[in-house]
C-alpha cells in the first residue's frame, strides 16, 4: 500500500485503522452549509429572464382584470389621439414667449419654433374638444343605474389626447383609466387618471388586449402612427368579427382624416369590401360625437339583452 511494505498483518490492521480515524476525523471538522433556495416565484432571475415570460405575459392580463372587478369597471369608452397637442392655454404660452423681445438676432431655427408653436395653438382644439367631450360622457353615465361603473374614459395613460380625456372624466367626477407603457423615452402618466385604474404595461399586445377587450365605443382624434396602429386594429377585430359586440368608431375632425385616409381607393380596388368604409362615423363637434355615442350605447348595451346572454359575465364578453 502507497508503496510501503509491512512485515506482519497485525501491523496492517493497526496502520488501516489509524488511517481510517484520521478521515473520520477531517471529515467532523468539514462545514456544510445549507440555505434554501428561492420559491419560483420570487426568484427575480427566474421571473426577469426569458424562462419567466410566459408568465410575465399572463401577469398582465390577471392583474388587470383583478383590478378592473375590485373598482366594478364593466366597460370603457376609448379615447385616441396625438400625444402632442397642447391645452390652448399651454400653447399659447408658449407663442407669447417666443413673441417677446430677446436678442438682437434670433436663432437660426426662430422661425421655425415660431410655426410649430403657432400651429399648436391651431391644433389645441382638439385637446380642447376632447376634455369636453369626456365630460359630457362621463356625466351622462355617472347617472346611470347599475352596480358598475359604465362606459369608463379610457386612454393610453399618456399627455396630449389622452390627458385631455382622462382631464375631462376627471373633471366630471367620474373615474377614468390609463394604460401606460413602458418606453425607453418615458412616458410619464398624465396626472389626471384614477389612480387604482392607472397601469403600465411591458407588451404592447397586451395593452392592445385591454384597449379593445372592454371597450365598447372608440373615439380617435387626431394622430400619427400610433394612433393610426390603435385604429386599424379596432377595425381589422370589427372587419373580422373577432368582437362579440358592437363599438361604434367616431374619426373626430372630418377635415383632417379625409386628407390622412382615403379607403375609397381600397375599396375600389377591391381589397375591401364596399361595407367596410362605414365601420367608422366623421364627426367635428363634441355634440355631435356625444349624440352619436349616447345613441349607440344605449341602442346596442343598454337595452335588454336577449334571454340567453343575461347570464353572461358582468365584465366583458368575448368570442371564444
Amino acid at each position: 500500500m502507497c508503496g510501503w511494505v509491512f512485515r506482519r498483518p497485525y501491523t496492517i490492521a493497526i496502520f488501516a485503522n489509524s488511517l481510517g480515524n484520521q478521515i473520520i476525523s477531517m471529515a467532523d471538522q468539514t462545514k456544510y452549509i445549507s440555505t434554501r433556495s428561492p420559491l419560483a416565484y420570487e426568484n427575480d432571475a427566474f421571473l426577469k429572464g426569458p424562462d419567466g415570460r410566459p408568465l410575465r405575459i399572463l401577469a398582465e392580463y390577471t392583474e388587470p382584470l383583478a383590478r378592473f372587478r375590485r373598482e366594478k369597471i364593466q366597460d370603457t369608452v376609448v379615447f385616441f389621439g396625438s400625444a402632442r397637442f397642447r391645452s390652448l392655454s399651454s400653447a399659447e404660452e408658449a407663442v407669447e414667449l417666443l413673441a417677446r423681445p430677446g436678442g438682437a438676432q434670433p436663432a437660426p431655427d426662430h422661425e421655425q419654433v415660431a410655426h410649430r408653436a403657432q400651429r399648436a395653438v391651431d391644433m389645441a382644439h382638439y385637446y380642447e374638444d376632447a376634455r369636453r367631450l369626456a365630460h359630457m360622457l362621463t356625466t351622462w353615465t355617472r347617472s346611470l343605474p347599475g352596480k358598475r361603473y359604465r362606459f369608463v374614459v379610457t386612454t393610453g395613460g399618456g399627455p396630449g389626447i389622452m390627458e385631455a380625456a382622462n382631464r375631462g372624466a376627471r373633471e366630471a367626477g367620474g373615474k377614468t383609466i390609463g394604460l401606460n407603457i413602458a418606453l425607453p423615452f418615458e412616458q410619464v402618466p398624465n396626472p389626471y387618471i384614477t389612480p387604482e385604474l392607472n397601469f403600465e404595461f411591458h407588451y404592447f399586445f397586451m395593452r392592445k388586449l385591454w384597449f379593445a377587450y372592454l371597450a365598447k365605443a372608440l373615439v380617435v382624434f387626431p394622430g400619427g402612427f400610433g394612433t393610426l396602429d390603435e385604429l386599424f386594429e379596432i377595425l381589422t377585430l370589427a372587419q373580422t368579427e373577432k368582437l362579440a359586440k358592437k363599438m361604434n368608431v367616431l374619426l373626430y375632425g372630418e377635415e383632417y382624416w379625409r386628407r390622412v385616409l382615403n379607403l375609397e381607393v381600397l375599396a375600389d380596388a377591391g381589397t375591401i369590401a364596399p361595407d367596410d368604409v362605414n365601420l367608422f362615423q366623421f364627426v367635428n363637434t363634441p355634440e355631435t360625437a356625444f349624440e352619436k355615442l349616447q345613441e349607440s350605447l344605449i341602442r346596442d348595451h343598454l337595452q335588454s339583452p336577449p334571454q340567453a346572454k343575461r347570464h353572461q359575465p358582468e365584465i366583458a364578453t368575448t368570442r371564444r
